[in-house]
């Protein structure tokens, strides 16, 4: 929106009460409002001035509304217009609906109908805004090889991976499930000079020793029940490239001793074998647990610790790294938008509120796993609370209005509203009604007595 924070509406109209009436009821609604009487009025203002929404009539002498509207699609294509007309050009109005119209609304209207339209607009707004800030903050330094993060934890990995990934060292990651850890592997191997060769992944807990060291280092025909012919490893399958132990603290002590024999002297047997088979392999592993607890336990090789932990990268848990939601969200969207054919286009402000409040115990992974499901439920090209699964939104109250077919009484229904407006004010300004008056745009001796007259508990904020 605009820097002052002042809503800009352009009514563009050449009846001189509509200016009068429409003007007064949208500054009553706290909105800027700039007139212009006529098309080429209106036109001559858009270079130097911009707006957050437009009010354009479709009749009107000169410039007609269809090619006003062209005009200011061709200077602005996100602008935002609502088309005002009357009954008999409706048909009009809906080819401005081709043309990039948001929305078009009948004359006589109601009040109450123009600024519900209105509001659905500006909402529409605030997310083509925050869309084009996020994605200009997704091309540039806040997305390596699909991590992202601006907040200063994931700036500081960027730089250790920049720093880790051209040398030969072995690289510790740690961090909680779902932070990223594969990610952070991959990013290194493709930004290193072995970037042309294997990416191999070891899922250590995934397999019993025996299997697992099979699977390590091959074996020859015969070295056990079933092994009917020579078989390669990993480590061989790794050769020239990288090979990425996830979850290595599951690793038996039997199998850690020979893994610290190839990471010393880069060459092991295969199982029953006696040749000596030479790899050069880069080696990052990965574990959600702290290494040092378990050599202190005698779970873990102290050698092969200080082997491994050459470089360690740690990756901070989502919840400590929150600021970095909004590009997550928008990322996720993307990928999943392409993935199932829908144009999604962000979050309303009350979901962005409830991902934020979360803790995501599950991390990035988690946040990823509600998005899917999200973009795939959502009905509308915003998503809101009910796209949401239960846990978020079981024990978090509504804060926009609700309409029940129950009860339609309109006092009520505006009561409400406004309550839950205030509401929402003041817990973003921790209570402190002057703020919470400043972003209803109310007087703060306006805002005391509608808490007063709607009688909200200020204590309970």
């Amino acid at each position: 929106m605009n820097e002052n924070n002042k809503i800009m509406i352009h009514l563009i109209d050449d009846e001189p009460i509509i200016h009068d009436v429409l003007g007064q009821l949208l500054q009553s609604e706290g909105y800027q409002v700039e007139i212009s009487a006529s098309g080429e009025e209106a036109l001559s203002k858009l270079p130097h001035q911009k707006f957050d929404l437009t009010l354009l009539d479709l009749l009107m002498p000169g410039m007609d509304g269809l090619e006003v509207l062209r005009e200011i699609k061709r200077l602005e294509p996100e602008a935002v217009v609502i088309i005002i007309t009357a009954y008999a050009s409706v048909e009009s109005a809906l080819t401005a609906m081709k043309m990039g119209a948001y929305d078009y609304i009948q004359k006589p209207f109601k009040n109450d109908e123009l600024l519900m339209t209105i509001s659905r607009a500006l909402e529409h707004r605030r997310l083509q805004l925050e869309n084009i800030r996020l994605q200009d903050e997704l091309k540039r330094k806040f997305s390596f090889e699909n991590i992202i993060g601006k907040s200063q934890p994931m700036q500081n990995v960027f730089e250790l991976i920049k720093a880790a990934a051209p040398t030969r060292s072995t690289l510790l990651v740690q961090g909680e499930s779902g932070t990223g850890k594969e990610l952070v592997a991959r990013a290194i191997h493709s930004n290193s000079d072995r970037a042309n060769h294997p990416f191999v992944v070891v899922n250590s807990g995934s397999l019993p020793p025996d299997l697992l060291e099979s699977h390590l280092f091959g074996h020859v025909k015969g070295a056990f029940t079933g092994a009917v012919a020579d078989k390669k490893g990993l480590f061989e399958a790794a050769d020239k490239g990288t090979i990425f132990f996830d979850e290595i603290s599951s690793i038996s002590l039997e199998t850690q001793v020979k893994l610290l024999r190839v990471m010393q002297d880069r060459e092991f047997m295969r199982l029953g074998g006696t040749k000596t088979i030479k790899v050069d392999v880069r080696i990052i592993a990965a574990t959600n647990t702290d290494l040092e607890e378990l050599i202190e336990q005698k779970a873990f090789r102290k050698d092969l610790y200080y082997r491994l932990n050459v470089i360690k990268i740690e990756l901070p848990p989502l919840r400590a790294r929150k600021e970095d939601i909004p590009l997550l969200v928008r990322h996720f969207i993307d990928l999943y938008n392409k993935e199932n054919k829908k144009e999604i286009e962000g979050v309303s402000e009350e979901v962005m509120e409830i991902l934020m409040d979360y803790d995501w115990p599950g991390n990035v992974r988690e946040l990823e796993n509600v998005l899917e499901r999200a973009v795939v439920l959502s009905r509308s090209k915003i998503i809101t609370r009910e796209a949401l699964p239960a846990f978020l939104t079981e024990s978090r109250p509504r804060t926009y209005l609700e309409i029940g077919e129950d009860n339609l009484n309109l006092k009520q229904k505006t009561l409400d509203f406004q309550k839950r407006l205030i509401l929402t004010a003041l817990k973003k300004s921790s209570g402190i009604q002057k703020q919470a008056a400043a972003m209803l745009g109310l007087k703060p001796t306006t805002l005391n007595e509608m808490i007063k007259r709607l009688k909200i508990d200020v204590d309970s904020i």
